[in-house]
C-alpha cells in the first residue's frame, strides 16, 4: 500500500524563493476520484494540502483551468519563472503563484517531525526510480555515455547556418595533381638516351 502511495507521486519542479533565495521542491499526489495533495519540502520540513474536488472545482472557475493537469502546470510555470514564493508561518506556509494579491496562492500545513521524514524518504525513493526507468530507458547493448550526452546535446543546438556560397569539395583520387585537380600527374622525366643504337 505504501508503495503504490509512492508510485503516484511525483515531482513537479523546484523553486528558488525570490524573497529570501530558499530552496524548495514541490511535490504532488493524485488520489482517486480526482483528488490532489501537493506538497512542498526544503529537506527538512515538509509543508502539504489536500485539495478535495470541491476545493478544485472553485479553483477551476476562479482561475479558468480545465483539469489538475493544468493546475499542476500554473504551479510549475510560477516556479519556473521566478514569481512564486512562499511564506512561512508557525504551522502553516502559503503558496504565492504570483506578485500580485489576486494570483492564486496556496495555504498548506507543517507536518510533524515524523510525517515530514516519512515524506521525504517516499519523494527521495521516489525521484531516484525516475532516474533509474530514464536511465533504462535510454540504455542500450552500445550504449556509451560520452556518445549519448553528446548526441543529446546536439538535439537541442540550433542547426548551424552557412555563410555564404557552399563549395562541394570532390574527393581526390590516387595519382591526382593537387595543383591542377582532375588531370593526372605526371611522373618525372627519366632523360632521352641519345646513344642508343
Amino acid at each position: 500500500m505504501e508503495q503504490n502511495n509512492s508510485e503516484s507521486k511525483s515531482v513537479l519542479c523546484t523553486l528558488l524563493d525570490k524573497n529570501d533565495q530558499s530552496k524548495y521542491v514541490f511535490f504532488t499526489q493524485k488520489l482517486p476520484a480526482g483528488v490532489i495533495n501537493i506538497g512542498f519540502t526544503n529537506g527538512e520540513d515538509v509543508w502539504k494540502t489536500h485539495l478535495s474536488e470541491e476545493i478544485l472545482s472553485q479553483l477551476f472557475k476562479k482561475f479558468s483551468l480545465k483539469s489538475t493537469e493544468d493546475y499542476t502546470f500554473k504551479i510549475k510555470c510560477a516556479c519556473k519563472t521566478g514569481r512564486a514564493f512562499v511564506k512561512l508561518l508557525e504551522d502553516s506556509a502559503v503558496l504565492h503563484l504570483g506578485a500580485e494579491a489576486t494570483d492564486l496562492s496556496l495555504s498548506l500545513a507543517k507536518l510533524t517531525d515524523s510525517e515530514g521524514r516519512m515524506e521525504v524518504k517516499d519523494l527521495l525513493f521516489k525521484m531516484a526510480d525516475s532516474l533509474q526507468q530514464l536511465d533504462s530507458q535510454g540504455a542500450s547493448s552500445s550504449f556509451s555515455p560520452g556518445k549519448g550526452y553528446q548526441k543529446r546535446s546536439a538535439e537541442f543546438e540550433p542547426k548551424k547556418q552557412h555563410k555564404g556560397p557552399v563549395v562541394a569539395v570532390k574527393k581526390r583520387l590516387p595519382g591526382d595533381s593537387l595543383i591542377n585537380p582532375g588531370t593526372k600527374r605526371k611522373k618525372p622525366a627519366t632523360g632521352v638516351a641519345f646513344d642508343d643504337e
